[in-house]
């Protein structure tokens, strides 16, 4: 019996992304098996019950769907964030999950510059803005995401500052990045904050009032990395007091309408998750997971694994 790969996406990838998957699968001597634009999770539960393989974007594979999966070995996530796969489940059940790191960074870095743009000229309601050039830009997580923020940033004349407890400040100071030693000072030090941590239980709700009041005048937080990470009611208090801040997202808060009606003219979110979507990510990211998937199963390289 051929290996069986699987597209589950609600989302579907762009028609040329699945066509270079299709090739990747099909030259292995795989068979690809597609279920797009799916409207309910049974869909979902029986497309999973005999592949030996996933590749998901935002999908939800939660223990329910991966205890479906009786013969995958392997998930892999179209993107850099996986927290929409339960990773013990998936541990529990043998099967390795992995993400594809890289592939749509610069889309989100664009994207983050491209909102910082929108903020500070007024969201273009025809009124005198501000510019970049020349102000300071503070990168919360030194990633791929973020070292493509800075790379822009600095075509912008920005000043580039990035805290990362996992990234060596000697290795930031080499990419022409000035280092700081806690997000207290990041955030001191900055008016435009890009953020792109990952929602963890350290990470959770750290975006808080206590952080943000330290923020100078006219600050901007840019969050293009996930919503759990703010302290939604903190924000809300936050900028009822501070009328000069402006927040921008691609990653919609629970509490959008209160934001949209309190904070007009310094709030804004885009309807849905927008930081990978584009055409060069969705391709890129797509068959990077195919490859992935193919040398899993073909040569056990698990260089990607998010899960133990």
């Amino acid at each position: 019996m051929s290996v069986k790969v699987l597209i589950a996406t609600d989302k579907p990838f762009a028609a040329e992304a699945v066509t270079g998957i299709r090739e990747v699968v099909e030259q292995a001597g795989f068979e690809l098996v597609l279920l797009e634009k799916y409207t309910e999770k049974k869909q979902l539960l029986d497309a999973v019950a005999n592949v030996d393989a996933a590749i998901i974007r935002s999908d939800i594979f939660d223990k329910e769907v991966l205890d479906a999966a009786r013969d995958l070995k392997i998930v892999v996530r179209a993107g850099a964030g996986y927290d929409n796969i339960d990773l013990d489940a998936a541990t529990a059940n043998g099967i390795c999950v992995m993400n594809t790191p890289g592939q749509n960074a610069n889309a989100v870095a664009e994207l983050a510059l491209g909102m910082a743009v929108y903020a500070v000229r007024n969201f273009y309601n025809g009124t005198s803005g501000s510019e970049l050039g020349g102000k300071k830009i503070g990168i919360h997580a030194y990633g791929n995401v973020g070292r493509n923020v800075a790379r822009i940033a600095k075509g912008f004349n920005m000043e580039v500052y990035a805290y990362d407890p996992f990234f060596p400040a000697e290795a930031l100071e080499k990419e022409g990045v000035k280092a700081v030693g806690s997000a207290e000072e990041l955030y001191s030090a900055c008016q435009f904050v890009s953020l792109h941590i990952p929602a963890t239980a350290e990470t959770k709700n750290s975006i808080n009032y206590s952080l943000l009041s330290k923020m100078p005048k006219k600050a901007v937080l840019i969050n293009t990395a996930r919503k759990e990470v703010i302290d939604e009611a903190e924000m809300v208090k936050f900028m009822e007091e501070r009328t000069d801040f402006k927040y921008v997202t691609d990653i919609m808060p629970s509490n959008h309408a209160e934001m949209t009606e309190k904070f007009a003219g310094r709030y804004f979110s885009t309807p849905k998750k927008m930081g990978a979507q584009t055409a060069e990510a969705n391709i890129n990211a797509g068959i990077a997971a195919a490859k992935q998937i193919v040398d899993f199963i073909k040569n056990g390289n698990e260089k990607f694994r998010v899960n133990k």
